[in-house]
């Protein structure tokens, strides 16, 4: 599965939680010298190896890992009165309790094992489960039930609502698909597996776990603790406070359930449902097998839908819930949107009908009534309102104002459309920026060079495969001018014209302020291209009230070798393409 020895274990638990480690405290836990450690962290998977960052002799991750120390596992463990093993490497921890419990009930009761990495795990109706070490929490535990089999139906729910109990507590807003999925929207967060045998008079449920601690970079329509966090802009949270919360849940609703049954947690589930009351399709084996309006669940566990003969009791195995996909409009009565782009100096706006983007209007927050009366002409079948904005909350109430409807204020997210964005804190990241990225991708499917010449001018990298790595921000034009004109003497005057070799001073400043954007983009799109390999294509995708300047102002041999494209509102198209396809 992997070469990695106690050392490498050790030193990963040391750093697991993204806290700076001095690389002398490290090299004396290790009994290694400082530069015995550089090698050992070199045999590390390339995945954790790009993780580290070193300064003044501290060592740290940029994103914590769900790897422990067993001590402090057991100690988390012991507190909720489990009994633990932690194991590095294990074919299934499912097959590990299973073998307690074949032994006596006694032995898996409240045994728990927690593993780093797993080369047979699995999910639910047979799938595998995938993951890189350190980005899923994953564990098993046993539980010695008094009921019969037939009786414990409900108890992957019962599961499921344990772990969505525990991580509402810290701050994660999971949901339940029914029976036992955890998901954010239409991502997945974690699965449940539930084993069962018969042993000495008792039924044993051996319970298998999986969150995503981090967003697994190899899974998409995935969702993950961190990530789920970072967009609600609230501070992480380590591995063994999730697991902590987890153990905690499952201690006290399991007995309930052993004595209970379902129904004192029925509410709960329900409330907890994503599709609660919505309209859904039930698969089996890829085929639609009924459709209807979620209704609720059963005391077993059963799931009670609403279908055009009646009710159906559906219950849990091999069926799978999916929603359906949006009825196509009304052509007399198109589905519409009003898409806003709140950047810094000014509003724009677009109408769209039947995914058509209609007029784009504009205007600045301080004479926002144009807006307003658009709203009162064009407001019939727009059914959504939705915006970027960079500008502050103080201008975002400016534009409520003008509109009656609430408006959805979209951040910067981990991933959306099958890009994945690797700035290290989405909060920060501006979501001019990332809807930009994601709009490019209806102008170029190769990497691309993003360029935003406004305000500030950013330049941004998108692979081909969909990695956004994050790019530089620079003053725009007319805050370079400002900036020269306050700190400089003498140079308070008009901008002249970009030239090669400028002979006067107003056309030094131009030019200056021309070749600082141009040189980045060149040395934006030279990292790209090197990144990209030899023979791929890199685009550069232009947007912004200077886009036109820049592009003229490229060197002639670039602009005949690259393909360079100006877009007007590009956010506006990264909101459309956000808009259509979720």
């Amino acid at each position: 599965m992997s070469a990695l020895q106690p050392r490498h274990w050790q030193l990963l638990a040391a750093l697991a939680d993204g806290a700076p480690q001095h690389v002398f405290a490290l090299s004396k836990m290790l009994g290694l010298k400082p530069q015995q450690i550089n090698g050992l962290w070199q045999q590390m998977p390339p995945h954790i190896r790009g993780l580290l960052r070193q300064h003044d002799g501290q060592w740290r991750l940029v994103r914590p890992l769900a790897v422990f120390d067993e001590v402090r596992v057991q100690q988390i463990a012991a507190a909720h009165g489990f009994q633990t093993a932690l194991l590095n490497e294990c074919p299934s921890s499912n097959d590990c309790v299973l073998e307690k419990a074949k032994q006596s009930p006694q032995a898996a009761h409240r045994a728990l094992v927690v593993a780093h990495q797993q080369s047979r795990g699995r999910g639910r109706q047979g799938k595998s489960w995938q993951n890189r070490l350190g980005e899923c929490l994953m564990f098993s535990l046993g539980w010695a039930f008094e009921r019969a089999q037939h009786e414990l139906g409900a108890l992957a729910l019962v599961a499921a609502l344990a772990c969505r109990q525990a991580l509402h507590k810290l701050g994660v807003q999971a949901q339940i698909k029914w029976p036992n999925d955890l998901v954010m929207g239409a991502d997945k967060l974690g699965g449940i597996l539930i084993e069962t045998v018969r042993s000495g008079g008792r039924s044993v449920a051996v319970i298998g776990i999986g969150i995503n601690f981090v967003l697994p970079k190899e899974v998409a329509q995935a969702a993950s603790v961190q990530a789920a966090l970072s967009a609600e802009r609230k501070a992480g949270v380590s591995a063994e406070a999730l697991l902590d919360a987890l153990l905690a849940e499952l201690a006290a609703l399991l007995p309930v359930f052993d004595t209970q049954g379902f129904a004192p947690m029925l509410a709960d589930y329900q409330a907890a449902n994503r599709d609660q009351g919505r309209p859904v399709r039930l698969l089996q084996h890829g085929q639609t097998v009924h459709e209807g309006v979620v209704a609720g669940v059963t005391e077993v566990g059963a799931l009670r839908l609403l279908t055009e003969e009646g009710e159906r009791i559906v219950v849990s195995g091999e069926i799978s819930l999916r929603l359906p996909e949006a009825a196509a409009p009304a052509p007399n009565a198109p589905e519409g949107y009003l898409l806003l782009d709140g950047g810094n100096s000014q509003l724009k706006w677009a109408w769209v009908h039947g995914g058509q983007i209609g007029e784009i209007g504009r205007a600045p927050y301080r004479d926002l009534g144009k807006l307003g009366e658009e709203w009162r002409a064009r407001s019939d079948g727009i059914s959504r309102i939705i915006g970027s904005a960079v500008c502050g909350e103080a201008k975002k109430a400016l534009v409520a104002a003008q509109l009656p409807q609430p408006i959805e204020w979209l951040a910067s997210m981990p991933q959306g459309l099958g890009i994945r964005n690797h700035y290290r804190n989405p909060a920060e990241h501006g979501a001019d920026r990332w809807f930009n990225a994601l709009g490019a991708r209806r102008f170029s499917s190769h990497a691309c060079v993003v360029v935003s010449c406004g305000t500030a001018v950013t330049i941004d990298a998108l692979t081909e495969d969909n990695h956004y790595l994050g790019g530089t921000i620079m003053p725009g034009f007319h805050l370079m001018k400002e900036a020269m004109a306050q700190k400089t003497a003498n140079l308070n005057r008009p901008i002249g014209r970009v030239y090669p070799f400028p002979t006067t001073t107003a056309n030094a400043l131009a030019s200056g302020m021309m070749d600082a954007v141009c040189g980045s983009i060149l040395l934006m799109h030279a990292r790209l291209q090197e990144k990209a390999g030899a023979g791929r294509q890199v685009d550069v995708v232009l947007t912004g009230g200077g886009a036109a300047k820049v592009a003229q102002a490229l060197p002639s041999a670039f602009t005949l070798d690259n393909t360079v494209k100006i877009v007007d509102n590009l956010v506006i198209y990264g909101l459309l393409n956000w808009v259509e396809k979720r």
